[in-house]
């Protein structure tokens, strides 16, 4: 029988799947459910009382052995010193699994007994250290389980090297009740995906044994070759990306969902997912809801980011090492079923999206630019900032567009559009909100832009993005304190730093300045500040999501 806590089980588990069949094991009572654990799952336990020597003992046996070794101690300064052995386990580059018992969070810095901070408390002589506290719920047990892979997988490199896992264990310690472990899903790493094509194989052959394979872009830089790669699988696969990845442009792929988010035809059985983030959370949270499904991440740190929460295979690699091969194995093969439902759907969001004639609003804005922009005869790049900006982007953006998206903050946007312009001739479009705009325009003030800098300026007076959220509109504070309420125009902005300046408050302004934004000639940066409301700018918005269904 196993212990009773869910985090020592799944550690178990885990050990045990990534191949750790031997441990050294210090006497304590914090981890000795932890031992115990160890013992019952058949890994070969070797009891060592003195923890400097054990880590050396551990060291031993991993040389003699090849392979990984854990060395278990109890809380307190018994970790501490395990560090000699940890830094020698470093600089020779050996696996071992460090796993120290600690007592609950809580009581940590409390005057408790045998307490410190042990999580990090190793340094830089581990390559990762996580901490695994008692799951509450799926997703803290879904995190549990996806640090123990992040360290285990983190330990077996181009270099081995020593791991941390700390486990807070709250008492009672010795209830030995359940009698299997738990079945965790193990993430596995394929490397390195651009010179061997055993990895290349193992991609196909999963992905073209699916029933309902689907590849799925986040953000990735403007690279031809993945662009067209991308292209090629989309003739004959379910592909789902934003603008923010080179290839197919917009793909209408949250209108879809938003009729047929519960249909289970829908749903894949194999998820490809290469780039970071995505801004859609309809996509994350409708994978993220898919049971039995498992997704192969194209990661070029090797690193696990389970977006989907279903990832079971890290493969270290650039995106188009992966994609170029399988869009070439994919080439002459026939559409599945899936394929078909998803484009017949997709084409028909498109020809909504292409019909929809918004209020005016942020969104009539967007489209207006966008559809306008397609028809230019110049070089153009186009840079979006954060939240509603790059949220209407993705709905009308043909084209590849910029948007700091690595952390999705406020900050930057019209400073990276600005260096962006300096460096090149282009004329380089950033749309973006009024808070994001005014907490940035110091980068107007910066010297070396000039003419092809062009900002469209989405002013509906606050933090747009706050009246789509539902339940917020109930609170007092909304508007002014959560929102950012404010009455500021960019106009003397402008003035001060020799900045061209046009407006709009209304649709007939927009149709003229707008023609005026893309197409005149002009030494100085221009800046078309657009005033909208910020109920209508909500109002467009469910309009284009509401009452539209698909048969299934």
């Amino acid at each position: 029988m196993y212990s009773s806590k869910e985090n020592i089980n799944i550690l178990t588990s885990l050990l045990l799947a990534h191949g750790v069949s031997r441990a050294v094991v210090c006497p304590g009572s914090r981890n000795a459910p932890i031992v115990h654990n160890l013992y019952e799952a058949g890994i070969e336990c070797h009891a060592v009382t003195d923890e400097r020597s054990a880590g050396f003992y551990a060291i031993g046996m991993a040389l003699r052995v090849c392979a990984p070794v854990a060395v278990c101690v109890t809380s307190g300064s018994a970790l501490l010193n395990l560090a000699p052995a940890v830094a020698e386990a470093h600089y020779r580059h050996l696996p071992i699994v460090v796993v120290s018992a600690d007592r609950p969070l809580q009581w940590i810095g409390q005057l408790d007994g045998q307490t410190l901070p042990q999580d990090g408390a190793l340094g830089c002589f581990v390559r990762r250290c996580v901490c695994i506290p008692e799951p509450v719920d799926n997703e803290s047990r879904w995190h549990c389980g996806r640090s123990v892979n992040e360290a285990l997988l983190a330990m077996r490199g181009d270099t081995d090297a020593p791991v941390h896992i700390n486990v807070p264990i709250s008492e009672p310690l010795f209830d030995f009740t359940v009698p299997v472990l738990p079945d965790v899903r193990v993430v596995r790493r394929l490397r390195p995906a651009s010179v061997s094509p055993a990895v290349l194989d193992d991609v196909a052959v999963r992905f073209m044994s699916a029933h309902r394979p689907m590849i799925v872009a986040g953000q990735y830089g403007c690279c031809d070759e993945l662009g067209r790669a991308l292209k090629s699988l989309s003739n004959h696969a379910v592909v789902l990306q934003e603008p923010l990845c080179p290839g197919i442009g917009c793909v209408h792929f949250d209108e879809v969902l938003s009729a047929v988010d519960e249909v289970s035809a829908y749903r894949p059985d194999f998820i490809l997912y290469v780039g970071g983030t995505l801004v859609s959370k309809r996509l994350k949270a409708f994978l993220r809801r898919v049971a039995d499904t498992e997704t192969w991440a194209v990661s070029e740190d090797g690193d696990i980011h389970d977006t989907f929460c279903s990832q079971t295979v890290v493969i270290e690699g650039r995106a188009a090492d992966v994609l170029v091969p399988l869009a070439a194995m994919l080439e002459k093969s026939e559409c599945s079923e899936f394929k078909f439902l998803w484009q017949s759907a997709l084409d028909r969001a498109a020809v909504r999206a292409a019909d929809f004639t918004p209020r005016y609003s942020q969104m009539m804005v967007v489209k207006m630019f966008e559809s306008m922009i397609e028809e230019a005869d110049y070089d153009y790049d186009v840079h979006y900032a954060n939240s509603s900006a790059v949220r209407l982007g993705c709905m009308f953006s043909g084209h590849y567009i910029y948007v700091n998206r690595g952390v999705n903050g406020i900050e930057g946007s019209l400073s990276a559009a600005a260096g962006f312009s300096a460096a090149g001739d282009s004329i380089t479009f950033c749309v973006i909100g009024d808070l994001s705009f005014f907490y940035d325009n110091n980068a107007l003030w910066n010297g070396g832009i000039g003419g092809n800098l062009r900002v469209l300026l989405l002013n509906n007076a606050c933090g747009g993005i706050f009246s789509t959220l539902c339940g917020l509109e109930a609170g007092a504070v909304r508007d002014e304190y959560v929102a950012g309420g404010h009455r500021s125009s960019a106009h003397g902005i402008c003035d001060a730093h020799d900045i061209g300046y046009i407006s709009a408050r209304n649709a007939d302004d927009l149709a003229k300045n707008m023609n005026t934004f893309l197409y005149s000639g002009t030494h100085r940066p221009l800046v078309f500040e657009v005033f909208t409301d910020a109920e209508e700018d909500a109002a467009a918005v469910r309009e284009y999501f509401s009452g539209w269904k698909l048969e299934c």
